[in-house]
Parts: structure tokens; sequence; C-alpha cells
């Protein structure tokens, strides 16, 4: 690890069954209504895929379980005032993007600093990280998938229990998953010297398959950002 500051689940509301429309069965409209609900249920689950858990040496083991417990100071800590306003400047510029996924200003501002804080502390691009969580969650803290995987940034359970406490609840807590995701992550790369189409299909599940890391580099671009 190469560490480089911090840390609703929305429910969609029961939609009214329709009334039956002029000419249509009751059971043809039971079967649209149910349709609808499948739909609104699925709009809530994340479309990710998943880690696939894999024996770990030791010492892989030990240093991955390092990285997640230590501590990290309540807000960012800078060497020299240019680089407190390059953040600053970052933080206005992100803070405008995210506005419509998490309107309130405090909210945002916690996010953006722990996926920040984070990011630099596993040595991952900022910008590939929020990709990352904009394809995984796309931005939603309570998100669940399929199989499972929970939060931002769609860490599976077996990684508490791994390299953790396991409690996987605390996998909803925003800087517990954005730790868990970026040294997963991390470790991931590391594995593949750095080749972030193989890191990120790994990351997903889906190594070798090209829709994965295309949609998450496709998705940096948006968060890039230059000083």
């Amino acid at each position: 690890m190469r560490p480089s500051n911090f840390f609703l689940s929305p429910q969609t509301p029961a939609a009214a069954a329709p009334p039956p429309a002029s000419g249509l069965s009751r059971r043809k409209c039971l079967q649209s209504f149910s349709i609808l609900g499948g739909a609104l249920l699925f709009s809530e689950q994340s479309q990710a895929g998943a880690q696939i858990e894999e024996p770990l040496i030791d010492s892989v083991r030990t240093a991955l379980s390092s990285a997640v417990a230590s501590q990290a100071p309540p807000v960012p800590e800078f060497r020299d005032t240019e680089s407190r306003l390059a953040y600053l400047r970052w933080l206005g510029a992100m803070s405008d993007r995210l506005r419509k996924k998490k309107p309130e200003w405090q909210i945002r501002k916690e996010f953006l600093q722990t996926v920040w804080y984070e990011s630099k502390r596993a040595g991952l691009d900022v910008a590939l990280v929020l990709g990352l969580i904009q394809v995984e969650s796309n931005f939603r803290k309570f998100a669940v998938s399929r199989v499972g995987a929970r939060g931002y940034m769609q860490v599976m359970p077996f990684w508490t229990r791994v390299i953790g406490d396991g409690d996987a609840g605390k996998l909803f807590h925003m800087q517990t998953n954005l730790r868990f995701g970026c040294v997963i992550l991390r470790h991931y790369l590391d594995r593949e010297k750095g080749d972030l189409f193989l890191g990120l299909g790994r990351y997903n599940g889906s190594r070798g398959k090209a829709a994965y890391p295309d949609a998450v580099l496709g998705a940096r671009k948006q968060w890039e950002f230059t000083a």
C-alpha cells in the first residue's frame, strides 16, 4: 500500500396501483403493476458486479488489514498554502458537479473530502475513484447490488471478514466504505502491475471484459480537474 479525512437509504415510496383502464382485464392491469413495481425496485439496486473472494497470503492479508484499520485525521492536512488552495479549488469544482446527486452542501463537502483523502492515501487518482463510484452506485450511500455488494464503492461483505472485524454493516458507513474500496482497488491494481483495464476488471469481477473498465474510464473524464 502507498498511503499518501474522514467520514437515507432513500426508499422509493410505494406506488399506488393504477385503476383498471377501459378495455383492460383486471389480470392484465395487475400484471402491468407488477412489472412497474419490479422496475422501480431494480432502479434502486446497483448494477455493479462483485469482487471475487480469493485466497490471500499472510503478508498481503496483514498489509490490507492494517491499511483499513488505521485511523485518519478528520480533515485534510497540507504541507503548504499552495497545496491547500489547490485542494479548495478542486473541492469547489467537484461540489458544483456533484450538486444534483448530493444537494446538501455539508454532506457533499464531507463526501468529497473523504474521497479525496482516501484516494490520495491509497495512491489513486481521485477522478478515477469518483468515476468508479459513479458507475458502481451512482453516488448512493446505501446501494446494494444483486449479489450483496454494498455502499458507494460496492464492497463485497466477505472483505470485512477477510481483512476487517467481520461487521459488514459498517460498509454503509461512508468513510469505512471508501477506505475499503480504495484499499481493495489499490490491491487489485498492484496485482495487475498498474494495468487499469485488468485492475478495474478484477475489482468488478469481470477481469478481461471491456464493458466495466470502459464505463469507469469514461466516467472518470467527468471528474478530471486541472488546478
